[in-house]
């Protein structure tokens, strides 16, 4: 009874003061107004200094911009939080570098080029005109560049599939390390052994003179190790899980990488050989020595000197007048779209044909 009056007798215990579980965080509106000011300072900075370079100003921008970043963050959110914003104020500032260039690239491009672009340019050749003159196409050119690009892929890409299909799937022991090292290798050659090769072998050796089909030998010897290491890496993306699964069904090996793993994969695969198709479509080194270059309409691929793209702005660029120079950017204008149309053309066929993922 003692107990239990001693107890009510106490007084009631006061409760925890209220923990705070949530810090100080800076507004939505910081990062971007942190951006302006620090935009605003390079700029000012560099005027103070006598920089009269843009990209001077925009290096001292990014740089600003991260310290003041670092610095307002850690002051209001603590020190972890003045790292993490760090990190991706980094990331935003590397990437902005890397577009600025690729903009100013298009920019240029487009401005240049789009001064001769039309119906008449496209369908005609450089035949009878000097480079000197006015007027003119790429017609000769843009049948070549199609072409050539058509034949290195029909052969490059099947090759390339294969070996990676072995290298993922069968390749074990010496073999494979020994194919994996020569397309380590092949990766890293400069395109113009790649024409003297074809040049000593396909021209000199069996005497077959300049072409299109010699030029495309080239360019698919370029392409090969590029759609090998893309298509390899993708294939390693698909779990295994899915192998196992067809194989406990009694499904053939074979059958399994045909339609379970190529097509859970095709999307990466459409990419890498479409970056392939890029690298090479650009080439010039090859096309000079194997294919030569003509002002006339050549369409077959397999006999005479063919032009393509790349040769025609080279040749176009080096004459120096005002004339050849707009060809040239429109050239190089008509090749930047063939990229890009083909590049969109692969995303369609990897998006209609990669395997549904419904629930």
């Amino acid at each position: 009874m003692n107990q239990t009056s001693q107890v009510m007798d106490k007084p009631p215990v006061s409760p925890a003061p209220h923990t705070k579980l949530a810090h100080a965080r800076l507004p939505r509106w910081a990062p971007a107004a942190i951006a302006v000011g620090s935009v605003a300072a390079g700029i000012g900075l560099g005027l103070v200094a006598g920089w009269h370079s843009r990209v001077q100003w925009g290096m001292l921008a990014a740089l600003i911009f991260v310290l003041a970043t670092f610095a307002i963050t850690t002051k209001v959110e603590g020190s972890r939080q003045g790292k993490d914003r760090v990190a991706t104020s980094v990331v935003w500032v590397s990437f902005i570098l890397a577009l600025v260039p690729l903009l100013s690239l298009a920019w240029v491009t487009i401005s240049k080029g789009i001064k001769v672009i039309d119906g008449y340019f496209l369908s005609h050749s450089m035949s009878g005109l000097l480079d000197t003159d006015e007027g003119g196409g790429v017609y000769h050119a843009l049948l070549g560049t199609l072409e050539q690009v058509g034949i290195a892929t029909l052969i490059a890409a099947p090759i390339g599939l294969l070996t990676a299909v072995y290298l993922v799937e069968y390749g074990r022991g010496r073999l494979a390390k020994t194919v994996t090292f020569f397309v380590d290798v092949m990766t890293g050659i400069p395109s113009i052994v790649a024409g003297l090769f074809i040049l000593a072998t396909w021209n000199l050796m069996l005497g077959f003179g300049p072409s299109g089909f010699a030029g495309a030998l080239a360019l698919a010897i370029l392409m090969m190790p590029v759609v090998v290491r893309s298509t390899e890496e993708m294939l390693k993306l698909v779990p295994n899980e899915l192998r196992e699964a067809s194989l406990a069904l009694g499904v053939p090996k074979w059958r399994t990488i045909l339609k379970v793993v190529l097509p859970t994969a095709i999307g990466g695969i459409t990419t890498g050989v479409m970056l392939a198709v890029a690298r090479i479509t650009g080439e010039t080194a090859p096309v000079l020595l194997l294919v030569f270059g003509t002002k006339l309409i050549n369409p077959n691929p397999f006999e005479g000197a063919q032009s393509s793209l790349p040769l025609y702005v080279y040749e176009q660029y080096i004459v120096g007048t005002e004339a050849s120079v707009d060809r040239a950017w429109g050239a190089a204008l008509v090749l930047i779209a063939f990229v890009m149309i083909l590049n969109l053309v692969a995303r369609g066929i990897a998006r209609w044909k990669a395997p549904s993922t419904g629930r």
